[in-house]
């Protein structure tokens, strides 16, 4: 159907976009193997097990779409920031995908030929009676200038990063600059090579509008050729150093997904998972502004995206420094486009650390903290109530005035809820203090367990097995009590706090 400009199908110069594209792949193929055969046998059962779930694959596949083409939590961010990477990812993803169409449709002997749909234009000649007016050009011409509109956003990003909602970005290493400035050559690159060539091959109105004015310059086709041989090592050289630049989170974020999903935890500090989500790290640098830490500019170093480019580099003195450097607070996995679990990650750089002192609470008697009475309201206020003891003071007098029955767990002491330990890696000593309140709530025969500290409500509502018995923290637990009208809230404490809250709202936003 399609007129051959170049019969055998083959030119020297894709030889730099084939080395690279071959590389790429046996780099990711053998690194997808060693995640997974770095798994337990249980997580791994785990994960095929999944693949073949109809319920998690929907999520897979919505997930793909959503996380790795069209950049959905980005959008939400700013919608400049979420259009110049959709505009990349999915205007290239397009581009591929329509350049095989169009040789499965008019080139279908050559469909093997994986540098084919790349560079179609330059081997196919269009006349009247095939491929001539068709809407491929057109779709070809409209994918490349959403890219090149992506581009230019991206280079204006580099100089003025606040018109993207971000005040700091990452400052590049040199493997992650030779792949930004390759991925930026690229298209214009193609839209050049396309331009020499689009009055023999096809084009649409990008590339016809530019064949035109480029034959004021020159008269010879041929003279083209080196434009497409810088097409190609433009994509070579991306390929070449993808693996060694933030740019493997676009190969890894596709595996991320479906293990994410398929419910594997972080167990290991540099394998698995842990070893996945380091890679799949996009060093955007949103993370940055989230993090409470990086209001001191020496901080910045010490955020998720620099503790990631350090355990790439398995530099253990930085990844020590930078592991224990962080509040845990977990803004930086929540505004992670990828997912990727910042907190959880140095949790588990932590658990590496050896200590002097190995402290054994197996001694400890929970039964002396065993609360007397039977209230069906088991009261843990936690140490950071203890530190505001107005708080317990509130809730215990609201506890008095609906005539709850209940009784205070740590009244005279009690035994840490644990989180403490688990956040700098003491899982041992950490779930000894689990099974040691776990033995005290389930003897008290309460059916609630009520909490004030937010910190204590999370590890509880985590790490905690308490088979029949219902965790609240006090906000719920006073929301409830509202509901069912064993409360009166009178409009004039509703005004007094709407006013708080304003007040509150204000100062944090001048903050």
């Amino acid at each position: 159907m399609v007129d051959y400009l170049h019969p055998s199908g083959f030119n020297s110069f894709i030889m730099p976009f084939v080395l690279g594209m071959t590389f790429v792949l046996v780099w990711c193929i053998g690194g997808a193997i060693r995640v997974i055969y770095e798994l337990t046998p249980g997580d791994r059962k785990k994960f095929f097990l999944s693949l073949i779930n109809p319920r998690i694959m929907a999520k897979n596949i919505k997930e793909w779409f959503c996380d790795c083409l069209f950049h959905v939590k980005l959008w939400k961010r700013n919608k400049l920031l979420g259009y110049m990477h959709s505009s990349i990812a999915f205007g290239w993803f397009m581009i591929i995908v329509v350049g095989h169409i169009e040789v499965f449709l008019y080139t279908p002997e050559r469909i093997h030929r994986i540098w084919y749909p790349i560079f179609f234009r330059y081997f196919v000649a269009v006349t009247d009676h095939t491929m001539s007016g068709s809407f491929f050009f057109f779709l070809m011409d409209f994918f490349l200038l959403m890219i090149l509109s992506g581009i230019i956003l991206a280079m204006l990003k580099r100089a003025y990063s606040l018109l993207f909602g971000m005040r700091r970005t990452t400052r590049p290493s040199l493997t992650d600059l030779i792949g930004l400035y390759s991925l930026w050559s690229i298209f214009p690159l193609r839209l050049l090579a396309e331009g020499f060539t689009a009055d023999i091959s096809g084009g649409s109105f990008l590339t016809k509008t530019l064949n035109h004015l480029l034959h004021s310059f020159y008269s010879d086709p041929t003279q083209a050729l080196p434009v497409w041989w810088a097409y190609s090592i433009a994509l070579g050289v991306f390929m070449f150093i993808l693996p060694f630049s933030r740019y493997m989170h676009i190969p890894a974020e596709i595996l991320l997904i479906p293990m994410r999903n398929a419910g594997i935890p972080i167990r290991y500090s540099r394998k698995g998972i842990s070893r996945l989500q380091v890679y799949s790290c996009p060093g955007c640098g949103v993370c940055i502004d989230a993090c409470p830490l990086s209001a001191v500019k020496a901080n910045i170093k010490d955020t998720t995206v620099y503790l990631n480019r350090q355990l790439k580099r398995n530099n253990k003195r930085r990844i020590d420094q930078i592991s224990d450097k962080c509040l845990l607070c977990g803004k930086c996995s929540s505004v992670c486009p990828v997912g990727v679990e910042g907190d959880k990650l140095r949790i588990v750089q932590r658990s590496t650390r050896k200590y002097n002192l190995t402290p054994d609470y197996s001694s400890i008697d929970g039964k002396q903290f065993i609360p007397q009475g039977s209230g069906k309201i088991l009261y843990f206020a936690g140490c950071m109530t203890h530190l505001t003891p107005a708080i317990k003071r509130s809730l215990v007098s609201i506890l008095d005035k609906v005539g709850e029955d209940y009784t205070i767990m740590d009244e005279n002491g009690g035994i840490c809820c644990g989180r403490p330990m688990l956040m700098a890696g003491r899982r041992d000593a950490a779930q000894q203090m689990i099974e040691k309140n776990t033995s005290i709530i389930m003897a008290s025969g309460a059916t609630t367990l009520l909490l004030s500290c937010p910190i204590c409500y999370r590890i509880f509502k985590e790490n905690y097995k308490l088979e029949g018995i219902e965790i609240l923290h006090h906000t719920e637990y006073i929301k409830r009590l509202i509901s069912e009208k064993r409360i009166d809230i009178s409009k004039s404490d509703i005004k007094f706090a709407k006013e708080i809250m304003k007040k509150l709202n204000f100062k944090q936003c001048n903050n």
